[in-house]
């Protein structure tokens, strides 16, 4: 692989302040929600706008840093704008527009009570998420990382009920305590180093220590991000936390928070400890065991689950370890796999959570049981949904085939023949919890529904627009930004690969 070339650059830091400008705007404007919402879209599309015009240049191979605060000569807090940091800040600010235009509808309609405050938090989480993306160092990526855990708790609280505030306070100390974990295995790998900067093939191959402190230190790290990407046992969390309102339940799987999991779980495979060394001490074999028990043990939940938002809930965190499982594969096809499934899973999901969203703003139902012949009355909405339940299951073209193809063939070319049979079993239990509501939905009749129709555009609008980008990324994974090639660059520069090798 070609070295790379590096150039400073203020663009990262403008990419993270555009939505921290837009918060104190937001809280000025309490008394005009036009005006709120104009600064909230606005903010969308300008951080989108820096983000987007990053990617040329990290297509060509090119790498913007940018120091923050210098601590040491060693370390500091430093952005840098990588293919894998460019590939999450397109997904995360790309969506947080289509977010926004849906959150306009949903408040207004369902009348949410403190809607100030929650595109405030909303704003500061993205800063946050596009903090997590661009940190060039460990130290960097646990600030960023903390302050998104801080900047949703309001968002899981909304509503401020006794079971939102229980799911507030046990998401935070879920993810508090991992965060203690990460500060530990980083002062290990500090004292061990001397330097804490992300370098793709890992840092710790010239370290010399026992296997099973390397062991456990990657257990640290494993815990220390597992939490966010919902890897069984330290998941509770995650469904507890859809009491809150939909659209924060989308940011939390599909934009931001469990995103910033597995995009962890990532760095901390290709980056920080690297091939050779998950290899050489069996690592990938330790986190392939917990990927796969959370795909089954999620899927088998989700089949037992009569609430909407918590059966998606269990969806995600068996598709966030999809993820987990192409890093721990450690072959070229699973890599590119799991970090193209980043991409496919969040168009697929926040799809999904739209839709229930839509639904229960329209006609309060949050149930499984109680959506007999909704499709009739909201063939847009449950249009959507179908979309993104197939592509969930891996039916061609949708986009989550691509991803899932991939995975399955990392399995094999890995040698994971275990792998293989959780992929094939797992695309069965998908199918089983999404196929009854779409019979529900489109095959079982009722007249329950016949005086409802759609819900307002600004929610129909975003959630036909997910659906219509996974059936279009599915025909052409490359297209508008080029998600695939990113996937195979991230997997060619981790695997010390030429780059037209890489994903081969």
């Amino acid at each position: 692989m070609e070295p790379t070339q590096t150039y400073n650059s203020l663009v990262p830091f403008w990419a993270i302040l555009a939505s921290l400008i837009a918060v104190p705007l937001i809280l000025l404007s309490s008394k005009k929600p036009n005006v709120r919402e104009f600064w909230t879209l606005i903010a969308a599309l300008v951080k989108f706008a820096l983000v987007l015009s990053l990617l040329p240049e990290v297509r060509a191979g090119k790498i913007a840093e940018c120091t923050l605060l210098e601590l040491s000569p060693q370390i500091g807090l430093s952005l840098k704008v990588d293919a894998f940091g460019i590939f999450f800040a397109l997904i995360a600010s790309g969506l947080w527009i289509l977010t926004s235009i849906y959150s306009i509808g949903y408040m207004r309609g369902h009348h949410e009570k403190k809607q100030t405050r929650y595109f405030a938090s909303f704003a500061l989480s993205l800063s946050a998420t596009i903090g997590v993306a661009f940190s060039a160092n460990l130290l960097t990526f646990i600030v960023f990382y903390e302050l998104l855990t801080l900047a949703t708790y309001p968002l899981v609280i909304h509503s401020e009920t006794k079971e939102a505030i229980r799911a507030g306070r046990q998401y935070l100390a879920y993810s508090l305590s991992a965060g203690l974990l990460l500060i530990a295995g980083a002062g290990w790998i500090y004292s061990a180093t001397g330097s804490l900067d992300f370098q793709p093939g890992g840092i710790l191959n010239s370290v010399n220590a026992t296997p099973n402190a390397f062991r456990l230190v990657f257990l640290l790290f494993v815990v220390g991000v597992g939490v966010k990407a919902g890897i069984m046992p330290f998941h509770s969390w995650l469904p507890n936390a859809m009491v809150a309102p939909t659209p924060v339940s989308a940011l939390l799987h599909a934009v931001a928070v469990v995103k910033s999991g597995v995009f962890g779980v990532i760095r901390v495979v290709g980056f920080v400890f690297g091939p050779e060394l998950m290899t050489l001490h069996h690592l990938n074999l330790i986190l392939g065991i917990f990927a796969g028990a959370t795909i089954i043990l999620a899927s088998l939940i989700a089949l037992q689950q009569d609430s909407l938002k918590r059966r998606l809930a269990y969806s995600t965190i068996g598709h966030l370890s999809y993820i987990v499982l192409g890093a721990a594969l450690l072959s070229k096809d699973g890599f590119v796999g799991g970090i193209f499934h980043i991409s496919t899973h969040a168009v697929m999901k926040i799809t999904l959570f739209f839709c229930a969203g839509a639904i229960y703003v329209n006609t309060h139902r949050q149930k499984v049981s109680e959506l007999d012949g909704i499709g009739k009355a909201m063939p847009w909405t449950m249009g959507a949904f179908a979309i993104g339940s197939l592509g969930l299951i891996g039916i061609p073209p949708i986009n989550g085939f691509f991803s899932k193809w991939y995975l399955v063939m990392g399995s094999v070319q890995s040698g994971w023949w275990i792998a293989l049979v959780v992929l094939l079993l797992s695309g069965l239990l998908n199918a089983a919890y999404f196929l009854p509501i779409l019979h529900r939905a489109f095959f079982v009749k009722s007249d329950q529904f016949a005086n409802y129709g759609e819900a307002s555009p600004w929610m129909v609008v975003p959630l036909c627009t997910t659906a219509l980008l996974a059936v279009v990324f599915g025909f052409f994974p490359n297209l508008f930004f080029g998600f695939f090639s990113l996937a195979q660059q991230i997997t060619a520069s981790v695997f010390n690969l030429n780059l037209a090798g890489g994903g081969q």
